[in-house]
């Protein structure tokens, strides 16, 4: 194998690895929703994942001031109001119309960088792959869908912000603040949330599982990501992105005997041309559309 096909098979390994991680993450988490709702379930990633950031990176005060915070901080919020939105719409829809759903967001952010024929061909063979995998079907939940909107909306953006977070300083630093800011100005969901929990609430259990959500589904993913997107254009990283599904479905084969349908196949080879077929984007420090 060449070093130049060695290379085109980096961001998408980097990626099947951010999912595994991020969908086991999911799985410890699915035992918090009998004591907290999902928006505090999603808050306790956050804080976990901050906390992990704080402890591996410790930020240096320059990490704290001016553009350097501003830019982290918009980051972490993005980020939080991201799983935020999708958990509350995965607790109104079924999990593969969500999903669909979200992936408008990712998908427009690639679609919008697409440069060529064959950029576009790549997008759109994601775009069917993902409708065919989540099974998209009409909801007649309108909260729902207005949450899986809004989780597409933040997705974009945290694909646009992260970028900006990954080519400033050390990414790792951003983690660190982004989260901690993210934390703070989100505390308030976790207070609504224990205000309407159970009083049996074990919190020490509670608080474990939070860290692990943290670490799997955050710190692990999301490190990844930064170092995907200091290789890879916005727009190639919202195509590898489809490959989320491709890791959910092999997780639900192995894990849960979970056997794709025909559809579901045909949407993971889709998946697979899609990536094999984008472009790769320009050298670091060329600009990104």
């Amino acid at each position: 194998m060449t070093e130049a096909a060695r290379h085109r098979l980096v961001a998408p390994a980097l990626m099947l690895v951010s999912g595994t991680s991020m969908y086991i993450g999911a799985a410890a988490g699915v035992g918090l929703f009998r004591w907290l709702d999902p928006a505090s379930v999603a808050w306790l990633r956050v804080c976990g994942a901050a906390l992990v950031f704080l402890a591996i990176a410790r930020p240096q005060a320059a990490a704290w001031r001016g553009h350097r915070l501003l830019w982290a901080s918009a980051f972490g919020v993005v980020t939080a109001l991201m799983n935020m939105s999708f958990y509350l719409a995965i607790d109104r829809l079924p999990l593969g119309t969500a999903v669909a759903i979200e992936f408008l967001g990712p998908i427009g952010v690639a679609a919008i960088g697409s440069r060529s024929a064959r950029d576009g061909f790549s997008v759109l063979a994601a775009l069917v792959g993902v409708v065919l995998i989540a099974d998209v079907q009409l909801a007649s939940e309108p909260a729902g869908m207005a949450f899986a909107l809004l989780a597409a909306l933040f997705w974009a953006g945290y694909i646009v912000l992260g970028k900006r977070v990954a080519l400033q300083g050390n990414p790792a630093d951003s983690l660190a603040v982004g989260f901690t800011v993210a934390t703070i100005a989100t505390a308030p969901v976790l207070g609504l949330g224990i205000a309407g929990a159970h009083d049996d609430v074990p919190v020490v259990h509670v608080l474990v599982l939070g860290l692990l959500m943290g670490v799997l589904s955050n710190v692990i993913p999301y490190g990844l990501d930064q170092v995907i997107l200091r290789q890879a254009g916005r727009s190639y990283f919202a195509v590898l992105l489809a490959l989320l599904p491709l890791t959910a479905s092999a997780i639900g084969v192995f894990a849960l005997h979970q056997i794709p349908s025909t559809p579901e196949l045909f949407g993971i080879l889709a998946i697979v041309v899609a990536v094999a077929s984008r472009r790769d984007s320009p050298p670091r420090g060329t600009p990104i559309a």
